[in-house]
């Protein structure tokens, strides 16, 4: 039976507060770094053939130095979702910026879209036809870097869990799932 290894990309630099990032492509930081090289350390012996990754940099920096860079598959249906007018912004800048929005995707966190973004449900029809072709096509272990919404759309997916209740599967940096 294969296995698929499924880890968050590790921790990027933020601001003070925290804000929405999408399809921004932020870099690692120092301690994403470490975390990425801990975790090369404690799979070395992990007999995985292929590693993917999406194109975005923190994802594709965190597969290199894992796996370096002859088995790395970049895969942008793998992106994290598109926040749209949201991405880039804070909590708090998208309630003054957008009132009512915020309450809008409280009250369908599934299907809600902010303004030339993606919802989940968009996100789940792009990310889980891939990870399917992952799993068909693996000869071997497969291991995937994502982000914290591409792993949860693949969770969902495996536990049955409806998307409604995504955020109750946490996915910290550098978190591996399997």
């Amino acid at each position: 039976m294969k296995t698929i290894y499924l880890l968050r990309h590790g921790k990027i630099a933020r601001q003070a507060e925290k804000r929405f990032v999408g399809q921004i492509d932020v870099p690692l930081d120092e301690e994403g770094l470490s975390q990425a090289k801990w975790w090369r350390e404690e799979l070395e012996k992990a007999a995985f053939g292929q590693i993917y990754c999406s194109d975005l940099i923190r994802s594709r920096e965190t597969a290199r130095i894992i796996a370096g860079e002859e088995h790395i598959h970049i895969m942008p249906q793998l992106r994290e979702i598109n926040l749209g007018e949201w991405d880039g912004l804070s909590k708090t800048e998208v309630r003054a910026r957008f009132p009512g929005k915020w309450k809008k995707r409280g009250e369908n966190l599934a299907s809600y879209r902010p303004l030339g973004g993606e919802s989940f449900t968009d996100l789940y029809a792009r990310v889980i036809p891939v990870f399917e072709q992952i799993v068909r096509q693996a000869e071997k272990d497969a291991f995937i870097v994502g982000h914290a919404g591409v792993n949860r759309m693949i969770l969902c997916h495996v536990l049955g869990v409806p998307l409604a209740n995504l955020f109750r599967l946490g996915q910290d940096y550098a978190s591996l799932n399997t």
